[in-house]
């Protein structure tokens, strides 16, 4: 590990992000070129004390997933993000699979969404990055994994408090979509170690996957109506895939023309983590 090019490395990626590429507003009295260290701190869910040390060349070697997270925040590129991992002493992540970096492009689309929720997801059904919205309607699901355990379809398939989240009607059509989506990536990447994984995990792990999987049924997913159960009720949204690239998803769950659920995500929006009587 390279402390001092690693604190140097941060600092300048830091000064170089402007606060509107991450949602922030920029200030009338801001001093500090770029972000401040306790904006960083916050966007990567790091104690501002940790980070602080990094930048001072103080700290203890990284995990990957604060890596994971620090380059999401700083917006890197995958150049950039491998040297930050190879600074810190991590081989760089393998890219021969489905690519789990978000581009700094996505990243700025959800930040600028305010009365919308979305999300990058990866083909595996791995949470990548979401906006306020997105968390506040299924709740924080960006681990900075990239294993089994981590997506999306293996929990819809092996852990029923996942599927709290969606009225109990829609469980079957849901778990049709995802197979369907998921049967149209693995003609893709049916060569891929980690689409391998979890396909022939879930074969021998779920029954009610094995017989939609033998279906045969493809079809990737562009437009679906999904119900979401929150704290403010039942709020229905149009769920659009909008751009993939390299095996990535951007998803945008938008209020129905002519319905109540703009004004439901607004209340969602207010209400964020108080507590309800």
């Amino acid at each position: 590990m390279d402390r001092e090019s690693l604190a140097d490395f941060l600092r300048r990626r830091r000064e170089a992000v402007q606060p509107a590429e991450v949602g922030l507003p920029a200030g009338s009295r801001r001093r500090t070129a770029g972000l401040r260290r306790e904006e960083v701190a916050q966007l990567t869910g790091m104690s501002v004390d940790y980070y602080g040390r990094l930048e001072q060349a103080r700290s203890a070697q990284p995990s990957e997933q604060m890596l994971r997270a620090l380059a999401r925040t700083l917006r890197l590129t995958d150049d950039e993000t491998d040297h930050l991992y190879r600074l810190a002493g991590h081989t760089a992540p393998d890219r021969a699979c489905a690519a789990l970096h978000v581009r700094p492009a996505l990243l700025f689309v959800l930040d600028q969404l305010r009365d919308a929720a979305a999300l990058v997801c990866s083909d595996t059904g791995i949470m990548l990055a979401q906006n306020e919205l997105s968390k506040l309607l299924s709740g924080d699901l960006v681990t900075g994994e990239a294993g089994l355990q981590s997506s999306l379809i293996w929990q819809w398939f092996t852990d029923p408090r996942i599927r709290e989240l969606a009225p109990e009607e829609d469980h079957e059509e849901h778990g049709r979509t995802l197979v369907a989506d998921l049967r149209a990536a693995w003609g893709r990447r049916r060569a891929d170690a980690d689409m391998r994984e979890l396909v022939e995990s879930l074969l021998q792990r779920s029954p009610e996957f094995a017989g939609l999987w033998e279906r045969h049924e493809v079809a990737a997913r562009r437009m679906q109506r999904k119900t979401f159960l929150t704290r403010v009720g039942a709020i229905t949204l149009d769920c659009e895939v909008l751009a993939t690239a390299d095996g990535q998803q951007l998803v945008v769950l938008t209020p129905p023309a002519g319905s109540s659920a703009l004004e439901s995500l607004r209340l969602l929006a207010v209400v964020g983590e108080q507590t309800l009587d």
